[in-house]
């Protein structure tokens, strides 16, 4: 007998899965959300692990927001 549901990988996303992977991408790309690095005198305090949590929740906003919204249709007098 064959299983009627699609593999997960065959199944559509949901704007919350893709708005995730696009938070990893840019967070593990970039750094974000991480304390300074650097050895030495850097001119701020590290950012607590409260700080990071909340840095990483309001780039998974901002994410979520950018795939929600719908891309404009270019208006047809604005030919090149």
């Amino acid at each position: 007998m064959q299983d009627h549901n699609p593999p997960s990988d065959l199944r559509p996303k949901s704007i919350d899965e893709i708005a995730l992977e696009l938070m990893k991408f840019i967070a593990t790309t970039t750094g974000y959300a991480k304390g300074a690095q650097a050895v030495g005198f850097s001119g701020r305090p590290p950012r607590t692990p409260e700080e990071q949590a909340e840095a990483l929740l309001e780039l998974f906003e901002k994410c979520r927001h950018a795939v929600a919204t719908p891309l404009s249709a270019p208006s047809p007098d604005t030919t090149p």
